[in-house]
C-alpha cells in the first residue's frame, strides 16, 4: 500500500525538488524561452512586413510595366500608321520615337535591314554594269571580227561625233 498513498517525507521532498527544478526553470529557463519565441515571432512580424513591401514593388513595378507596354504598343501603331503616311520622311520620325522605352531595339533593326537592302540593291547595280560591258563587249567582238565591219563602225561613230560637235 506504500506505493497508493506516499508518506509524508517523501511528499515533503517530491515538493521541495519540484518547488526548486519550477524556480530554477522560473528564473533561467521560461525566461530563455520566452526571448526566442519573443525573437521569432519579431523576426516572422519583420518577415510578414518585408513580403508585404516586396509585394506593394512588385504590383507597382508590373503596373508600370503593363503602363510601359500599352504606351510602347501605342506608340509602335503610331509609328506604323505614319510610315505608311509618309514614306521617306516618317522614318526618320519612327526612329527618333522608337529610341524611347523599349522600342529602341526594334528601331535599329529596321535601320540595319534598311541598309543591309540599299547595300545589296548597290551590289546587284555594280554586278549588272559588270555583266552589260562583258555582254556588249563580247557583242561588238563577234560583229566586229571583221576588217570590214571594224573599219564600218569606227566611221559611224567617227560621223556621230562630228554631228554632236556641230550640234553644240
Amino acid at each position: 500500500m506504500n506505493l497508493v498513498t506516499p508518506d509524508f517525507g517523501l511528499l515533503f521532498w517530491m515538493v521541495v525538488i519540484f518547488g526548486l527544478v519550477f524556480f530554477l526553470l522560473a528564473k533561467f529557463g521560461f525566461p530563455m524561452i520566452t526571448d526566442m519565441v519573443d525573437k521569432r515571432n519579431a523576426k516572422i512580424a519583420q518577415s510578414l512586413k518585408d513580403a508585404d513591401e516586396i509585394q506593394a514593388r512588385m504590383e507597382a513595378w508590373t503596373q508600370e510595366q503593363a503602363r510601359m507596354l500599352e504606351q510602347t504598343h501605342k506608340e509602335q501603331l503610331s509609328i506604323l500608321r505614319e510610315a505608311r503616311e509618309m514614306k521617306a520622311k516618317m522614318v526618320s520620325d519612327a526612329q527618333k520615337q522608337a529610341r524611347e522605352e523599349a522600342e529602341k531595339i526594334l528601331a535599329q533593326a529596321r535601320t540595319e535591314i534598311a541598309a543591309e537592302k540599299e547595300s545589296a540593291l548597290r551590289d546587284i547595280r555594280k554586278e549588272m554594269g559588270l555583266l552589260s560591258v562583258q555582254v556588249a563587249e563580247k557583242v561588238l567582238r563577234r560583229e566586229l571580227s571583221d576588217t570590214g565591219s571594224q573599219r564600218a563602225f569606227i566611221d559611224t561613230l567617227v560621223d556621230e561625233a562630228n554631228q554632236a560637235d556641230l550640234r553644240s
